[in-house]
């Protein structure tokens, strides 16, 4: 089961978190060869408005392909199955490390967009399909904890990205791909996690969920089941399979647009949109944006602060393994709870500290605290439950649509709050963390009051919580 999840998560949402990352590393190099490229191709310099709207659409435009591939990736785990549609989805990553790596050699940014594009689509569809498959592989004792391999994998995604592309050697990292010569190498070096899962995955079957319930083949579900479970522990699962499969009763998986209109699933409907939406919005977008301003007031050299800004990331990749670990024992709803409740605690802090930075020597000592605290809270609540209670929430035939809505409001979130936060910072100044903090407390009591734990729970069971909910308690 572990090397499973490990097979999925390297070209699932580790792909998402390394090519956000590692976009950052180089923005002077891409600046430059958008410079070289005007100059050479135009005869004139380029404008420094152009410049900027260039750089915004290479950043940004990953964004919009992450909506793209959430759009289908649903759709391409039915007809190609939870295993075929991950396999696919690496020959796009391919075909766009192919055209960003050749566009510095070619002078073509243009390249270097549409491959961005194609990464964004690769990313959408990994992080749609990859929890979908590992929640229907997993057993019930242990789906907590593997589900956690979505998150474990995008924050070592974002780690990875942030030591490859580093300028400097350090303490602990040489400069691998940082410097100017080796940006055809950074830019193309996605198709990396690509082969690795083409290598990998093929050896792992299908979802057995997937087999039995949507292909109504018996005989490859019990032996995915074997080669997942063990001949000893596999009839259990298949007994679980088999009870969801009798109550679905031959439904077909149904389209996005019809869970709106289904009340059987309305309040995990809801659920899903108000966690993925307090996820992205939940402030840790804030938190890294006031990152290097907090490192600066404490004193950290300038030069330094890209290493510092390094230890969020090993932050975030040890909260997401301490999240795996305790999510069976502790709970779903105790970490996600108690992590907005800790964000809640630690935006206000912050909100002051950030406010009287200057009244006390050791007062942005206690803003570098904070950034840390937050970023730790946020790795054991939202960062890493959202996913794996959406995977958890939905019957089989509502699974993927489900997590098509998911990652569709995930992305326009996450390019919302891009577009938005920096006219939030702008007039708010330190005070928008009072926004984040208000944002975090409603969603904390919004899942206090609406979501039942799912620990240890089948498919079924959790759908018998929320039936009192959706139907009325007489019902």
């Amino acid at each position: 089961l572990f090397l499973a999840v490990c097979a999925v998560g390297i070209g699932g949402t580790f792909q998402y978190g390394y090519n956000v990352s590692i976009i950052n590393a180089p923005t002077q190099h891409i600046h430059k060869f958008l410079n070289e490229t005007w100059s050479s191709r135009y005869h004139k310099e380029l404008n420094p408005d152009l410049l900027t709207f260039l750089w915004s659409v290479i950043a940004s435009i990953f964004s919009l392909g992450g909506l793209c591939g959430a759009l289908i990736g649903g759709s391409m785990a039915i007809w190609l199955g939870r295993k075929g549609a991950l396999l696919m989805n690496n020959v796009i990553a391919i075909l766009a490390s192919i055209l960003m790596g050749i566009s510095v050699p070619t002078g073509l940014f243009e390249l270097l967009i549409a491959g961005r594009f194609l990464i964004g689509i690769n990313s959408g569809i990994g992080f749609c399909v990859q929890p979908l498959y590992i929640g229907e592989f997993a057993p019930k004792h242990l789906r907590g904890g593997l589900a956690m391999g979505t998150s474990i994998f995008l924050t070592g995604g974002i780690l990875t990205g942030q030591v490859i592309g580093l300028r400097q050697e350090t303490l602990f990292f040489p400069p691998l791909l940082g410097g100017e010569k080796h940006l055809p190498l950074l830019l193309s070096s996605s198709c990396i996690p690509a082969f690795a899962q083409l290598l990998f995955l093929p050896w792992f079957p299908e979802s057995p969920r997937y087999l039995l319930i949507d292909r109504g083949d018996e005989l490859s579900c019990a032996k995915a089941l074997k080669r997942f479970h063990g001949s000893s522990e596999y009839r259990r699962e298949m007994e679980d399979i088999q009870r969801e499969c009798f109550a679905l009763d031959g439904e077909k998986p149904k389209k996005p647009w019809q869970l709106f209109t289904d009340r059987g699933v309305r309040w995990q409907l809801i659920t899903v949109i108000v966690m993925t939406m307090g996820q992205q919005l939940s402030g840790i977008n804030a938190i890294y944006f006031y990152a290097t301003y907090v490192f600066e007031e404490a004193g950290i050299l300038a030069e330094k602060i890209p290493y510092v800004t390094l230890g969020t990331g090993v932050c975030e990749c040890l909260t997401a393994l301490s999240c795996g670990l305790l999510i069976d024992h502790v709970g779903r709803r105790c970490l996600i709870i108690g992590g907005y409740v800790l964000m809640t605690l630690w935006c206000t802090v912050l909100t002051f500290s950030l406010t009287y930075q200057e009244l006390y020597s050791w007062v942005p000592y206690m803003s570098m605290t904070c950034v840390f605290a937050f970023i730790l809270s946020f790795g054991l609540g939202p960062g890493g439950i959202t996913n794996t209670l959406t995977a958890e929430l939905f019957v089989q035939s509502s699974r993927p649509a489900a997590h098509m809505i998911a990652g569709t409001v995930s992305w326009i979130s996450f390019f919302t709050i891009g577009m938005l936060f920096p006219f939030i910072v702008n007039g708010l100044k330190q005070y928008c963390f009072v926004v984040f903090l208000l944002e975090c407390f409603f969603v904390a009591a919004f899942i206090f009051l609406i979501i039942p734990e799912t620990k240890n729970k089948s498919f079924l069971e959790i759908k018998k919580e929320f039936h009192k909910l959706n139907f009325g308690k007489n019902a």
